[in-house]
């Protein structure tokens, strides 16, 4: 699991649709998911810190969690089909989980609100995401590149060496 924060609303300039832009806490990979425009909304509200006279509906889960003594332990996005995103909502009591299935934009908006963690699965990441610091990547990619060709096979015979050694 990759814990993740929310960089931002972005709207889709092909369809005008709202997208949920996650970061890693490196900056280095984004996940965009699109989602709702009541969604986006809410998510909107608690990056601006917009309060409303009465609570709207991610403001409502949060207040009917913490009245029956539970509280938003984390969210994880956790699977990708043909573009559709899947969640949970892990709440917690003493010992006890729970776990709600969730559309990833509901699970966004009350993680939010809850302050509670946002975790991604590998598997979303990397079927999902975007790198974000490509200067970086490449860097990265190079230096290991430069590695492996200044590697000679004596170098192979000094580790099976030291590994015998150790063994014995």
């Amino acid at each position: 699991m990759i814990e993740m924060k929310v960089m931002g609303i972005a709207l889709d300039t092909r369809t005008g649709s709202p997208i949920v832009v996650l970061h890693d806490l490196d900056n280095r990979k984004a996940l965009p998911i699109w989602i709702g425009s009541a969604e986006a909304s809410a998510i909107i509200r608690k990056i601006e810190k917009l309060s409303v006279a009465r609570p709207m509906t991610h403001d409502l889960i949060i207040s009917i969690v913490q009245k029956t003594g539970y509280k938003i332990d984390r969210i994880e996005i956790n699977d990708v089909e043909k573009e559709t995103y899947y969640a949970t909502i892990f709440m917690t009591k003493g010992e006890e989980t729970i776990e709600i299935d969730s559309r990833p934009s509901d699970a966004i908006a009350v993680a939010m609100r809850a302050e509670a963690p946002i975790f991604v699965t590998a598997n979303v990441l990397m079927n999902g995401s975007v790198s974000t610091d490509s200067a970086r990547d490449e860097e990265e990619s190079q230096e290991f590149k430069d590695f492996i060709q200044s590697i000679k096979p004596s170098d192979f015979e000094k580790l099976i060496d030291k590994h015998r050694e150790s063994d014995q």
